[in-house]
């Protein structure tokens, strides 16, 4: 029963983590979070993919056990993959997925990067005056 949860709460919270890794730069009182959790990600994926291989997220690695407990064994290397394919119903090529994966991280760092800059800027012009 508490793999059952503990299954449902790794879908649903990593799905968000995701979501709000591509979106979370929108809003204003969002962004350094956002910075935050985009940081983090890319940390996880370069620096400790140097131990646990590139792409590694500690979520997932968690999620993946849990569902080892609760007797799956096949799923794939990435969790978008996995969340992708299960919103989808389709079985969509993994190196299609982690291509889409790294662009549209990247581009949601240069995204949240500048507007993060461009508001630290403001509030420091605006101290100034």
């Amino acid at each position: 029963m508490v793999y059952v949860f503990l299954d449902r709460f790794f879908f649903v919270f990593h799905s968000l983590i995701i979501v709000f890794n591509l979106f979370g730069w929108i809003w204003r009182r969002t962004r350094l979070a956002n910075l935050l959790t985009l940081l983090a990600t890319i940390f996880s994926w370069a620096v400790l993919g140097i131990w646990y291989g590139f792409g590694y997220c500690p979520f997932t690695d968690w999620h993946w056990r849990v569902r080892m407990a609760l007797g799956d064994t096949d799923f794939p290397d990435s969790y978008i993959k996995f969340f992708v394919d299960s919103l989808t119903g389709l079985d969509v090529s993994a190196r299609l997925v982690n291509l889409l994966a790294v662009v549209l991280l990247l581009l949601s760092l240069a995204a949240s990067l500048s507007l993060n800059i461009l508001s630290w800027v403001r509030r420091r012009r605006e101290k100034l005056l």
